[in-house]
C-alpha cells in the first residue's frame, strides 16, 4: 500500500489545492500532513511553534509523514518544510513525488505578507527568499514529477499531474 502521489513544494505552491483536485480527479482521498500534525497536537501549527517550538513541530511532522506514507493509498500533501528531515527524504524514495514549483513573487502573492505562517512572520519577503533558496535543491532532487505553477489555474496543473502520473504508471 502506497500513496498514488505525494505533493511537495514551498508555501504558496498550491500543495493543498492541487492535492485536493488531484485526489478528486483520481477518485481517492487527500491526506494533508499539516492537518494530521494539528490533530495530533490539538492546536494550530502557529500555536505549536509558539507554545512548543519548531523542534517539537518538526518531530510531530516527521511522525505524521511516516504514518501517511505507510497507511494512505490516496494523495498525500506534505508541509513545505517536511522534506528538510533526512528520515523523511529517505521515506520518499520510491514514491511518486510531485514537486510544485513556484517563483518567489507568485509564492508571496499567494501566501500574503500578513501570513499566519510561523516561519514568515518577521520579514516575509526576505524569509520566503531564504526558505526557497534553502529548500529548492531538496525539492528538485526528491521530485519525480516537476510541475510549474506560476500563472496557471489549479485545473490546468492537476491535468498536467494526471498526465504525468499516467506516463509513470
Amino acid at each position: 500500500m502506497r500513496p498514488k502521489a505525494v505533493i511537495i513544494g514551498p508555501p504558496g505552491s498550491g500543495k493543498s489545492t492541487i492535492g485536493a483536485g488531484l485526489a478528486e480527479r483520481l477518485g481517492v482521498t487527500l491526506r494533508d500532513t499539516d492537518a494530521d500534525v494539528e490533530r495530533a497536537a490539538g492546536k494550530p501549527i502557529g500555536e505549536i511553534f509558539i507554545d512548543d517550538g519548531e523542534e517539537r513541530f518538526r518531530e510531530l511532522e516527521r511522525a505524521a509523514v511516516a504514518e501517511a506514507l505507510a497507511e494512505h493509498e490516496g494523495v498525500v500533501a506534505l508541509g513545505g518544510g517536511a522534506v528538510l528531515a533526512e528520515p523523511t527524504q529517505e521515506l520518499l524514495a520510491g514514491h511518486t513525488v510531485v514537486y510544485l514549483r513556484v517563483g518567489l513573487a507568485e509564492a508571496i502573492k499567494r501566501v500574503g505578507l500578513a501570513s499566519a505562517r510561523p516561519l514568515l512572520v518577521l520579514n516575509p519577503r526576505s524569509q520566503m527568499r531564504k526558505l526557497l533558496e534553502e529548500r529548492l535543491p531538496i525539492y528538485e532532487r526528491l521530485g519525480t514529477v516537476h510541475v510549474d505553477t506560476d500563472g496557471r489555474e489549479p485545473d490546468e496543473i492537476v491535468e498536467e499531474v494526471v498526465r504525468a502520473l499516467e506516463g509513470n504508471a
